[in-house]
């Protein structure tokens, strides 16, 4: 149901989002993603000039002269946004839970597709396929995903990365710019991001809370994990006790980083509450650059 508070919340994502789009990241992401599909056409035969590196070698040696192939521009392309909406995500030290922080990115993405004539999609996913809208074109469609990001209430507060990734594989039956945009409090989904960064485009944005990386200096805590319930007690006190957690969630975050790039993958952070045009940008930049 739309109520007036969800209405406003909807229309302010809007105004701040297409407002970046204007202003920021409209071009930047054009540049990166339009036209990066190619779908072969034909081939034809060898003319002086021609890029040597496009000669079909298995036709050539099958009518003993040079040929080489030729391919069309994929104009439109298909983005796929794959939110986790696990219980983790409400967490938020500052203003901004990661769950809203991620509602307010993927509406920019969308805005992003959408003004290159793109077509967007969402899979919502918690430790179940919670949502999925198929890809569509246009502002209507866009605003239908941002109250389906805010309003949405999910079935499980779990979180299985592996299981929405291969649920997207099987949805999507063409070449996609995939944006994962999770806090990857997850394991064993690392096999399945590398074989589907093999066919789509895969982008992981990881949402990291700053009180995640580092508690304050206080008594005791009663700490509960949001998405199974367990309670535990936390020395706040103990300086020892402290640099531990920092130390744990820092290898932590450090070793999913380091895979990332053993593995060929994009991986972004983005930090609730704090500015996240600035490491979306210099993304782009960095695509650019490899293009």
């Amino acid at each position: 149901m739309l109520t007036k508070d969800l209405i406003a919340k909807i229309r302010r994502i809007e105004i701040r989002t297409r407002r970046i789009v204007d202003e920021l990241t409209g071009g930047a992401y054009q540049s990166v993603f339009k036209g990066q599909g190619m779908e072969f056409n034909e081939v034809r035969e060898y003319l002086p000039g021609d890029d040597v590196r496009s000669i079909d070698w298995n036709v050539t040696a099958r009518f003993g002269h040079p040929f080489i192939k030729k391919f069309i521009e994929e104009r439109e392309l298909t983005v796929l946004l794959l939110v986790d909406v696990s219980a983790s995500g409400d967490f938020g030290a500052g203003d901004v839970s990661k769950n809203e922080q991620a509602a307010e990115l993927a509406a920019l993405l969308a805005f992003n597709a959408i003004r290159n004539n793109d077509q967007v999609g969402l899979l919502l996913f918690s430790s179940q396929p919670e949502l999925f809208v198929p890809p569509r074109k246009g502002r209507r469609h866009v605003l239908r995903l941002i109250r389906d990001l805010l309003a949405f209430e999910r079935h499980d507060r779990g979180t299985n990365v592996r299981g929405a990734v291969e649920n997207m594989m099987r949805l999507a039956t063409r070449r996609a710019v995939v944006f994962l945009i999770s806090d990857l409090i997850d394991t064993e989904f690392e096999q399945t991001l590398r074989i589907a960064g093999r066919k789509h485009d895969l982008i992981t944005m990881r949402m990291v809370d700053r009180r995640e990386m580092a508690l304050p200096r206080t008594g005791y805590l009663a700490i509960e994990d949001a998405e199974t319930g367990e309670n535990t007690f936390f020395s706040g006190h103990s300086r020892r006790a402290l640099e531990a957690y920092a130390a744990e969630s820092g290898t932590r975050r450090a070793e999913q980083t380091q895979w990332y790039r053993r593995s060929g993958l994009d991986l972004i952070d983005i930090y609730p509450g704090e500015d996240y045009v600035k490491p979306l940008m210099r993304f782009f930049r960095e695509r650019e650059k490899r293009r």
